[in-house]
């Protein structure tokens, strides 16, 4: 199996130099490639880019569009249509993996099932320092994440144990919240069964959840990846909560009318 690793970003190119390099760190032999999908960065990140093209060890490719506000949707759909792998891994700029990340995705992955992870929130202080001094918190053991919890610089820090759930990943195979795509696996062919993300939705907010309803109609189940592969997540401000209304209406009509497939969605970039 072949993963493919989608970094949606927008103009955070520190951030994304260091997911980039905690890719670079894996402790696997799993093949796999990362695609950017910039939504309308500037140059900087095409810097960043072009420079981890010459240091990775996997194949990084650069998918972008014109800057025309959020189209997360827009970018990573057509993200997918350049991956070259079986099995998506979702994440964003400002999603460090461990360095176990990419051998437990690709351990968790099993047909009819979609595996969202979790994350451990760090704070703007710890997040500014990690950034300004290229620190490599993804080498973190739990002695020093422990640390970090004491000093309030991250939320919580649970999620970096490994624990063997067994049955107990599927105990809430049906259910669609809290998923997010800054950390989710879904295998390429259902992605595509359902028309990938909804770019009916407009600004930030649901297109995750939608995306993740539909996979629950098309009969793909949830499978937890708690406690096997976390990421730290960079702190940054809020995002624009103006959409949230119209989309959660969206969602709602998802969800009331058992819909599988998107109306705008993936299917246009083949």
């Amino acid at each position: 199996m072949k993963i493919s690793v989608i970094i949606t970003t927008y103009n955070r190119p520190q951030a994304l130099y260091l997911v980039l390099k905690a890719l670079s760190k894996q402790k696997s032999s799993v093949c796999f490639e990362v695609i950017i999908a910039d939504d309308g960065s500037t140059d900087a990140t095409k810097q960043v880019v072009n420079k981890m093209q010459q240091q990775a060890p996997y194949k990084l490719s650069h998918v972008r569009h014109e800057d025309q506000g959020f189209r997360a949707a827009s970018i990573r759909n057509q993200a997918v249509v350049a991956a070259k792998g079986d099995y998506l891994i979702f994440m964003d700029d400002d999603s460090v993996p461990t360095t176990s990340f990419i051998k437990n995705h690709n351990r968790l992955a099993e047909q009819g099932f979609f595996v969202p992870g979790n994350r451990v929130l760090l704070n703007e202080a710890f997040t500014n320092g990690v950034l300004q001094n290229d620190t490599p918190i993804y080498n973190f053991g739990l002695i020093k994440w422990l640390f970090a919890r004491i000093k309030g610089s991250c939320n919580r820090i649970l999620p970096f144990f490994t624990i063997p759930l067994g049955w107990l990943r599927g105990i809430n195979r049906h259910s669609w919240k809290g998923v997010k795509t800054c950390n989710l696996g879904v295998w390429k062919k259902d992605f595509i069964a359902i028309n990938g993300f909804n770019e009916d939705y407009h600004g930030w907010g649901y297109e995750d959840s939608d995306l993740v309803v539909r996979l629950l109609n098309n009969g793909i189940f949830r499978k937890a990846g708690r406690y096997s592969v976390p990421i730290m997540h960079l702190w940054h401000k809020k995002n624009d909560y103006s959409h949230q209304k119209d989309n959660f209406a969206n969602l709602q009509q998802t969800i009331t009318n058992k819909i599988v497939k998107a109306r705008l969605g993936v299917d246009q970039y083949f």
